[in-house]
């Protein structure tokens, strides 16, 4: 390009270094968009990140706060454990106890109903040594009796006879049998 067709361009051209309106204009929107921003968004934002900091620390509180019931907890829970398990061993000790009383319980029962049948079983030997006895003295008194009649070469029929002579002579036995 030459010289002569430089100039008229540059005529044309403005200068950057100069302001012109549309700078003027922008300016204006920019500080038009500024004060919007600084008047109604800005302080919306500012108020929802303080009440979202407002909120991050009431929920560290209550996260700290659930902390120490958890821990309260935990140590109660503890607590609750070591007591069931000494309740437990108390519990165990004294059923061993118990158990111990009712074995000497049932031993002192076993003791009294072995006694209890040991006495019995001498009543009832003492009984049936009676009847023996009673049974021999019968059967003697007959015998002596016959023995007597045959010696005699009489009858001891009289019944009421018979039974003196019979006690007699087992008196006479017993007091023999006293003596020796």
């Amino acid at each position: 390009m030459s010289v002569a067709t430089i100039a008229p361009l540059a005529e044309k051209t403005p200068n950057f270094l100069i302001p012109n309106g549309t700078f003027y204009v922008e300016l204006i929107a920019f500080a038009i968009i500024v004060f919007v921003l600084g008047k109604y968004v800005i302080p919306k934002i500012n108020t929802a990140m303080t009440e979202r900091q407002d909120a991050i620390r009431q929920q560290f509180a209550e996260l700290d706060e659930a902390k120490e019931k958890a821990h309260s907890a935990e140590d109660e829970f503890r607590a609750q454990i070591a007591d069931a398990r000494q309740e437990a061993a108390r519990i165990r000790e004294e059923a061993r106890e118990q158990g111990a009383a009712i074995v000497a319980e049932l031993r002192e029962q076993a003791q009294t109903e072995a006694a209890r049948i040991v006495e019995h079983a001498h009543t009832q030997i003492e009984a049936d040594r009676q009847q023996a006895v009673t049974s021999l003295r019968s059967e003697v008194g007959s015998m002596a009796t016959e023995l007597a009649g045959k010696i005699v070469g009489e009858s001891l029929e009289d019944q009421a006879r018979q039974s003196r002579v019979v006690e007699r002579f087992l008196d006479e036995l017993d007091a023999s049998a006293g003596v020796s």
